[in-house]
């Protein structure tokens, strides 16, 4: 569904439901990570695009006051937050966490709200590692300054979703979701620099390509554990480099400093160090329509997650593998995995024109190697955060 067909539909999701149109429509995109994984959390470069997939809310003032009920097209039965009492979190895992905690933001800032009835419906895959809870939360985030007609700093409200993300749904989570969510541009990339927070807008605006988006359809449950470790070895080789964090090491001084570290710390610092460089390069590459530049970077970005991070799995690098054999003269330029890691999407930078080719054959050759029914589309970089009916 395009945004306008998702728009329409949530409304009469919401008429169905309510009885009434809505007054208020809200969306917000999910994201792929182009380049730069495992960055954020070393103070590093990330390079995420909005993609053409939403979440739409439709709303309008409660019959009941200062009653919220929220209802997903995902979900069978809607959740309900009495704003005449302190709020909490719900149940663990509940997926009402991620609005109820942008709610939460919003009263804190002193915002006067009033009761309303809201439909949720979303394009974003759940799961697949393309940021549905960013999307969710800013898009409620976007809603709530149309009820309340405040618009917030965008810097401000991508902070306030990302805090409704740690402290409401328990997920802590880093800026790049909500910072793209929320300031993505038609055509743009967003270079955004994790220590300061600056963002730079990168064109890439040549119909020629496009991004190829596949999810794997599996995620391997490692755990949040085997993030927290990898984040304590970067801690622990940034102590051994006398640096606050890796975003300032250097290849130069990471291999002066090889013999005193552990191997495995070594390759996680190596990642990181290469993956700030290959994204800041990426940047540039794109601007100047360098599309080879910028393939091989992608593939340079798997191969160290695979090796170095060690964060891919055999079903992601069945796909990037199956990509190389297209080559460019297929109309793949790069390919790598997108996310955390253990599951999740791919995002292949590939020839507008062999779209339906490659995923043909990616289709194909992956389902012939895994067994698994892969899932893709294409998206040229969309826009972010919108009120669509206020």
């Amino acid at each position: 569904m395009t945004l306008t067909e998702l728009s329409k539909s949530t409304a009469a999701q919401f008429a169905q439901a309510y009885g009434h149109a809505p007054r208020w429509l809200a969306a917000a995109p999910g994201r792929v990570n182009v380049i730069g994984e495992h960055t954020d959390y070393n103070d590093g470069f990330v390079l995420p695009m909005a993609i053409e997939r939403y979440t739409v809310i439709a709303a309008a003032p409660a019959a009941k006051g200062v009653q919220v009920e929220l209802r997903s097209c995902e979900a069978d039965q809607p959740a309900a937050i009495d704003l005449s009492k302190p709020m909490k979190p719900f149940a663990k895992g509940a997926w009402a966490n991620y609005p109820a905690g942008v709610l939460a933001g919003f009263l804190k800032l002193g915002v006067h709200l009033g009761g309303f009835d809201a439909m949720i419906q979303s394009t974003v895959p759940l799961g697949g590692g393309l940021s549905s809870s960013a999307a969710l939360e800013v898009a409620m985030a976007t809603l709530l300054e149309a009820i309340t007609e405040r618009t917030l700093d965008p810097v401000e409200k991508a902070l306030l979703c990302q805090q409704a993300e740690h402290g409401y749904a328990g997920v802590p989570c880093g800026i790049m979701d909500q910072f793209i969510s929320v300031m993505g541009k038609k055509d743009h990339l967003l270079l955004l620099d994790c220590r300061s927070r600056r963002t730079e807008l990168v064109p890439m605006n040549d119909p020629s390509v496009a991004l190829l988006v596949t999810n794997t359809n599996v995620k391997h449950e490692l755990g949040s554990g085997q993030y927290a470790k990898r984040r304590a070895q970067c801690e622990a080789a940034a102590k051994i480099l006398r640096l606050s964090s890796l975003r300032d090491a250097s290849s130069a001084a990471l291999n002066q400093a090889k013999a005193g570290m552990e191997e495995v710390v070594f390759r996680r610092a190596r990642h990181v160090i290469g993956e700030i460089e290959r994204t800041t390069q990426a940047a540039r590459d794109i601007r100047a329509s360098n599309w080879p530049g910028v393939g091989k970077l992608m593939y340079a970005s798997h191969d160290s997650l695979r090796d170095d991070y060690e964060v891919s799995c055999a079903e992601l690098d069945a796909v990037v593998e199956i990509a190389r054999t297209i080559g460019a003269e297929g109309g793949v330029y790069g390919c790598r995995m997108t996310g955390g890691g253990f599951g999740g999407c791919t995002v292949a930078l590939v020839k507008t024109d062999a779209v339906d080719a490659i995923s043909q054959k990616i289709g194909q050759d992956y389902k012939q190697k895994t067994g698994i029914e892969a899932a893709m589309f294409v998206s040229r970089p969309a826009a972010g955060a919108t009120i669509l009916k206020a």
